[in-house]
């Protein structure tokens, strides 16, 4: 009854679910790095924890976590203020690495990512609009407007790019690009005509701040990740069998119009929801994956689970760098991870030409 490892082998670990009606075989190196993500993840949320104005050691930072100082200020500091932070850096970060990954199986595409072809830029001039326009409906439909904003410019650009014959994913990448810089424009012009105290709050939130991160937005990331992540899982035998090609995948008996609309509409809820709570943090989703594959080349259940902790990875990071490398001056994760980004999209540009196009 239950599980159990059936055996450990050099290359892998053979684990049987539910009286052997689920076996997995589970390649050992793609394990050891999600350990070691993992490990990493928590390394940076516990140093997270003692930097600031506020010094800290990590042994002040466990006597807080484990109820064993009573110092109301530090309590205050760490459960208020840092520990959600750090939290919904790696949330946040993880959702749009998986959302990137999502994207990138569909479109066939490793240029692929929510920032670049308009699905963060759709939620961000969703969010925009009501804080600009009616400010006191954020609260209660920031995560839906976001939603419907990345879904509609996610239907756009693929109704542009796929009703051609020859479903080209270089012209989704290209449209996307297109649409994500005409939808930052009316940003910037909506942002520009609002008052401007709603204008200078669009502005942070736009920058990917997770400075004003709280245990609210910790619960609703938490959520919609425990969601969209088994859907994403659910949905990985599928993508298998599609990065086959069409023909065999058909031949296997896959659903390709449903699969495509499942990949779709759930990175599109990843990237959606993410950017209603810090803003868009470019380039994660493009970052995460090709690093994955290169550091573990694994299946694609495997892939997934460690392409959202390297997301966490890298968010978490570099809110962390942003706020120690300057201090008291605090740069948002999200202006890191584009300078991070901006040199590897122009590697992957270039790479993807000089191939003939396929990424």
């Amino acid at each position: 009854m239950g599980w159990s490892i059936d055996s450990v082998q050099p290359t892998g670990v053979v684990v049987r679910l539910w009286q052997e009606r689920v076996a997995l075989r589970l390649p050992l190196r793609p394990l050891l790095t999600l350990a070691v993500l993992l490990f990493v993840l928590g390394s940076v949320i516990a140093l997270s924890l003692t930097i600031g104005s506020y010094g800290m050691s990590l042994a002040d930072v466990w006597r807080v976590l484990t109820g064993g100082d009573e110092q109301p200020q530090m309590s205050l500091v760490v459960w208020e203020f840092r520990f959600p932070r750090a939290l919904v850096a790696a949330l946040v970060g993880a959702m749009f690495a998986l959302s990137g990954s999502a994207l990138q199986s569909v479109t066939r595409n490793g240029l692929a990512d929510p920032s670049l072809v308009g699905i963060s830029q759709g939620a961000g001039l969703a969010v925009v609009m009501l804080v600009v326009l009616w400010p006191d409906a954020v609260g209660a439909w920031r995560p839906w407007a976001a939603l419907f904003g990345s879904l509609s410019i996610a239907a756009l650009i693929q109704t542009l790019s796929w009703r051609r014959e020859g479903n080209s994913s270089m012209r989704f990448i290209l449209l996307g690009i297109g649409v994500a810089a005409f939808i930052s424009a009316m940003t910037s012009a909506l942002m520009t005509y609002g008052e401007i105290d709603r204008a200078m709050s669009a502005l942070a939130w736009l920058s990917g701040s997770v400075n004003a991160a709280n245990w609210a937005d910790v619960k609703l990331l938490s959520l919609w990740l425990a969601l969209l992540l088994p859907a994403l899982l659910v949905l990985s035998r599928p993508m298998a069998a599609q990065q086959l090609g069409d023909a065999t995948a058909l031949g296997l008996g896959v659903p390709l119009a449903w699969v495509r609309r499942g990949l779709i509409i759930t990175a599109v809820a990843l990237a959606a929801i993410a950017t209603a709570v810090v803003g868009p943090i470019a380039f994660v989703g493009l970052i995460a994956p090709h690093a994955v594959r290169r550091l573990a080349p694994a299946g694609v259940g495997l892939h997934l689970l460690l392409t959202a902790a390297l997301g966490a990875v890298l968010v978490a990071l570099a809110d962390l760098l942003g706020r120690a490398l300057f201090a008291p001056v605090q740069i948002p994760a999200g202006l890191v991870t584009s300078l991070i980004g901006v040199p590897l999209f122009l590697l992957l540009m270039y790479r993807t030409q000089a191939r003939g196009g396929q990424a």
